[in-house]
């Protein structure tokens, strides 16, 4: 067996924060859009947003990346202040050139229509350092940001000559600058409440201020006379945090938190379209962008909505996801077809079934820690917020009868035959048996961390924090202590039968995969090397014959359980993230999910 491609990147939704506006980027050419996520950029093509792209080399969140006039390069800012101008020709996205314009978060970057000049402004370690305009190449400053009392939320630059800069504050101000080299002109101060945005329009006639007062303000881009605003008194009911610009420079689309979206025709100053995008707190409008003839926005729930000017109600499709790290996944097929579901640290369960969905209702409230599909269909998981939840995936819908509350936090769920279910809980292992506690084992002398269901039924084998394997046997209703214990070489963090039963394959936090032989009383065992940091996530693959791991060192290793010398290495599997999911689509398909929120495919021959 070897690994023959990557053959699909499921991307991260954008990371979204209540009250904080996110800036997407558009390349030059209308194809792709871009946005961040942890410390991620996601790339993704407009058309088939299926078609993904994921540079990983910052080591800090990244907060804003915008693509260069020419298409050729993108810069992007994280937290700490660092700007990264890389490659958009090549796969590898070599970097080009690395600054530190100020120390603190950069929240918005603009480029000028030579790709010559960068200007960044954000969070600074004092008010005064709040924004930089400089060469691209070289780093040598060309301007001074100056004029603002508090930080700066924006900033954009007239993409005509002659150059004028704007930006956008906390502290309700705009400021306008002239250059190169940029020399502040005059503070302009119409708004009432934070400035959320600021946009030249493309021919750099006019441009547009968004605030949090629920205004939207136009000027004169080349001397910044005021020129009116946009839908009278008040452009929305809630607070404006992003406005972009029709090619044309005819019409501008805003994104506000009263969870509409509204296209304006900027002659007349009135709203040609209001968005409708939902009444949940999460259907908050936080970002939009024109690119070529799409439109889009994107909501406090990260989800990308494509607008759809004909039927303003509903959006003409609507990309979901993960926002947050993913922290486990499973996959089951029906009909032939088979679905992947992913479960994050906020409780969200994603079903990938060609394109991403969710289910209907509210379910997990916290971090979903394990999950597995049992043979009725049901998708059975354990959260952090102390509940096993039966689903049926048949429907789709979550139900609060189909919940069991646990008496102590779950940490790992296996499903058997039968109905049958072990929750490994702090200090306690629990049976289920179709949606029902039929028996607790507590003061167990160990502290339990995984545990493997027989696919017969009868054996259940659970791992400890003291690098044990005990094996229990279940007896009618109870579960019985058969006093076999199995040593492995370290604290056990995941295992699994193989699904014909005939192996156990235990992972530890020594960096060690031990794989015990069912048939002859789990005498004989072999012993798997290769990660370089705690393994955390392994899965058999349908044929018996093969298994993966994942671990903290960032590598996904294929075994071939019968020789431990034969194995794949998909180094960087997730680079910069380790592994937390594995599960196998087919005998040559491996998917993989990770704290990056992404999930991928990996394509396996023999």
């Amino acid at each position: 067996m070897r690994l023959k491609t990557e053959i699909n990147v499921f991307a991260s939704l954008p990371h979204m924060e209540r009250g904080v506006a996110k800036v997407l980027g558009g390349d030059p050419k209308g194809n792709n859009f871009l946005y961040t996520n942890g410390k991620s950029v996601i790339i993704r093509n407009i058309e088939n947003p299926a078609i993904a792209d994921v540079y990983t080399e910052h080591p800090h969140q990244v907060i804003v990346a915008k693509y260069a006039p020419s298409g050729f390069y993108i810069a992007s800012g994280d937290v700490s202040g660092k700007i990264r101008i890389w490659d958009t020709t090549q796969k590898e996205h070599l970097l080009k050139y690395e600054y530190q314009p100020f120390g603190g978060k950069i929240k918005d970057i603009a480029w000028t229509e030579d790709s010559k000049r960068v200007a960044v402004v954000g969070e600074g370690v004092c008010v005064c350092v709040c924004g930089a305009v400089f060469l691209w190449d070289s780093g040598s400053s060309v301007g001074e940001i100056v004029g603002h009392s508090k930080i700066i939320n924006s900033v954009d630059i007239k993409q005509t000559r002659p150059y004028r800069l704007v930006t956008g504050s906390d502290d309700n101000c705009t400021t306008f600058l002239e250059g190169p080299p940029f020399k502040f002109k005059c503070t302009i101060s119409d708004h009432s409440r934070f400035v959320n945005c600021v946009r030249f329009s493309p021919d750099g006639n006019r441009y547009a201020s968004a605030g949090a007062d629920g205004q939207i303000f136009l000027y004169e881009g080349k001397t910044g006379e005021k020129l009116g605003s946009l839908g009278g008194e008040k452009a929305h009911d809630g607070g404006i945090y992003a406005v972009s610009w029709s090619p044309d420079s005819t019409q501008l689309i805003s994104a506000s938190g009263d969870k509409t979206v509204k296209l304006w025709d900027v002659g007349s100053g009135t709203a040609v379209t209001t968005f409708n995008l939902g009444s949940d707190v999460l259907d908050q409008q936080l970002g939009c962008l024109w690119q070529k003839n799409h439109l889009l926005s994107v909501s406090l729930s990260g989800y990308i909505n494509y607008l759809d000017r004909s039927n303003p109600d509903r959006p003409l499709r609507t990309i979901k996801g993960h926002t947050k790290s993913i922290q486990c996944l499973t996959v089951h097929k029906t009909d032939g077809r088979s679905s992947i579901y992913s479960a994050s640290h906020d409780g969200h369960i994603n079903i990938l079934h060609g394109e991403n969905e969710g289910f209907v209702r509210k379910g997990h409230s916290n971090l979903v820690s394990r999950m597995a599909v049992d043979e009725s269909g049901r998708l059975v998981t354990c959260s952090m917020d102390d509940t096993v939840r039966y689903t049926d995936l048949s429907k789709r819908e979550y139900s609060a009868s189909d919940v069991v509350k646990m008496d102590m936090q779950p940490k790992c769920v296996s499903v058997g035959p039968g109905g049958l279910a072990v929750t490994v809980c702090i200090g306690q292992l629990v049976l289920l048996k179709d949606k029902k506690k039929l028996f607790t084992l507590d003061s167990l002398g160990y502290e339990p961390e995984a545990a493997a269901v027989h696919p017969g039924g009868g054996a259940v084998a659970v791992g400890g924090a003291d690098g044990k394997v005990r094996l229990y046997s279940v007896q009618g209703n109870t579960l019985k202590d058969d006093g076999k214990v199995l040593e492995v070489q370290g604290p056990v963090t995941d295992m699994s039968y193989s699904p014909d039963g005939a192996f156990l394959a235990v992972t530890d936090e020594k960096k060690v995969i031990t794989v015990f032989t069912v048939a002859d009383g789990y005498t004989e065992k072999s012993e798997f090397y290769g990660h370089h940091a705690k393994v955390v996530c392994l899965s058999w693959s349908p044929d018996n014959e093969h298994f993966a791991t994942g671990g903290m060192d960032m590598m996904v290793y294929v075994w071939t359980a019968s020789d431990p010398d034969k194995r794949i290495k998909i180094p960087d599997a997730h680079r910069l993230h380790h592994v937390s999911g594995l599960a196998w689509l087919n005998p040559n398909t491996l998917v993989t999910t990770s704290h990056d929120a992404c999930v991928k495919q990996w394509n396996l021959k023999n």
